[in-house]
């Protein structure tokens, strides 16, 4: 990770640093500012399982990494209930990290990067609606700079009853935020896998694979269908969005060795996904863009914002 104090002199001596320079915003350094990241879990995950991928961020040069408090019994809830509480526990650490911003001589309050795994990615989106999600408008995009999708359902359209109930919320978010809805000043990445393929003419887990593949997308009998063994490559992507697809990474470090958040595969869609921030940041200096951003509530100050509605 690199020295803070090599490339910043607001930070090289606290105790002789410039007022002037330490009062710059990321504005004044969108060239050399740092990412704080949002790490948002996926379905039936806990936050001790993205440990590993928190170190690695780190070591790639994030300000800060923040790994949302949702816990496996919250995923339980809610398959049962929907997804509005998950949404809520992501908004309010959406504002932690904002929060982590403003405080990082790194980051300087720049909008977040948030990384999006699995159901994750899907809420991460639903974070920047300005519509209201289970009677919730979190409105979020404002504090998001950039919105990186690891094996993400984004185009659940399988037609049976059973894809019913899981695919409602990635429904909910094609019909409200779709694509890249606040690019260019919000910024997308898509990485998936076809490490896995499901194939009715396969052995048996390439037909178990298939069986669980068609419950998310619809697909013509009989075509073989890649994916990373959970989520099929065809619904990992977005309409307009730039995609990674990698060749041997498996859906998650619980049922593979190898997946989205090793190292091989972060050094193959981490360098991409901050030149996608940073785009995001400068589109936002631009003049429609700084009128826009204006708007936007300031990074920091938690507290003061309700539970629902993040703004």
């Amino acid at each position: 990770m690199t020295d803070p104090a090599v490339n910043d002199p607001a930070v090289a001596d606290p105790a002789v640093a410039d007022p002037a320079v330490a009062a710059l915003t990321w504005r004044d350094r969108v060239e050399t500012v740092e990412p704080t990241v949002l790490v948002l879990g996926g379905f039936m995950s806990s936050p001790p399982m993205y440990r590993g991928l928190r170190g690695l961020l780190l070591e790639r040069d994030a300000a800060e990494v923040v790994v949302a408090p949702i816990w496996m019994p919250d995923w339980i809830l809610a398959a049962a209930r929907g997804q509005g509480a998950v949404a809520m526990r992501a908004g309010r650490a959406l504002l932690r990290a904002s929060a982590a911003s403003a405080e990082s001589p790194l980051s300087r309050g720049a909008p977040v990067l948030v990384v999006g795994h699995s159901a994750g990615g899907v809420i991460a989106r639903i974070l920047t609606s300005p519509d209201p999600f289970t009677e919730r408008a979190m409105n979020g995009s404002g504090r998001i700079g950039a919105i990186v999708t690891l094996g993400t359902p984004h185009m659940f359209d399988a037609a049976s009853r059973a894809a019913q109930k899981p695919g409602e919320t990635s429904r909910w978010a094609n019909e409200h935020v779709p694509g890249a809805f606040f690019a260019p000043r919000v910024g997308y990445l898509c990485v998936s896998s076809r490490a896995v393929v499901g194939r009715l003419d396969g052995d048996a887990k390439a037909r178990r694979t298939d069986r669980f593949y068609r419950g998310v997308v619809d697909v013509p009998a009989g075509t073989p269908i890649p994916g990373d063994g959970v989520v099929p490559l065809a619904a990992a992507l977005l309409p307009g969005v730039e995609s990674i697809v990698l060749d041997d990474a498996e859906h998650s470090n619980v049922i593979a060795r190898s997946w989205y958040g090793d190292a091989g595969h972060v050094d193959a869609w981490w360098p991409r996904a901050v030149e996608i921030w940073r785009d995001a940041l400068r589109a936002r200096m631009g003049a429609d863009g700084d009128r826009r951003a204006s708007l936007a509530p300031p990074a920091g100050d938690p507290a003061s914002r309700e539970a629902t509605g993040i703004g």
